[in-house]
């Protein structure tokens, strides 16, 4: 997957080969938030105002704008899932939420 990023924010890039365009959405806020160019200079220039005007319309209505992600992750998984990974955690001396971070943090940057 092919992103770019911005004031803590994270689009994923895709090239519309119908258009000859690379397109972008910024991912983990509610807003549908996109943009576009035919070069990646335009293209990230697009992002970057993008996001300067949801952090200045968020500024001038008086509402904090949505962070990417805070930090709480609530999971439902099969109760021996969950049992066998509050084992494996104590075993090697950790929470469960601290093994689970370092687990979550591992696969993500493998």
């Amino acid at each position: 997957m092919n992103t770019m990023k911005y004031k803590g924010y994270t689009a994923r890039i895709e090239f519309d080969d119908r258009d000859s365009l690379l397109v972008g959405r910024v991912l983990g806020v509610r807003a549908i938030i996109g943009f576009h160019g035919e070069m990646v200079e335009a293209l990230r220039r697009d992002f970057e105002s993008a996001i300067d005007f949801m952090l200045e319309d968020c500024a001038a209505r008086g509402v904090s704008p949505q962070k990417p992600a805070s930090g709480k992750l609530m999971l439902r998984v099969p109760p021996e899932v969950h049992a066998a990974a509050l084992v494996t955690a104590q075993a090697s001396g950790k929470s469960l939420n601290q093994w689970a971070a370092e687990a979550l943090a591992s696969a993500v940057h493998a």
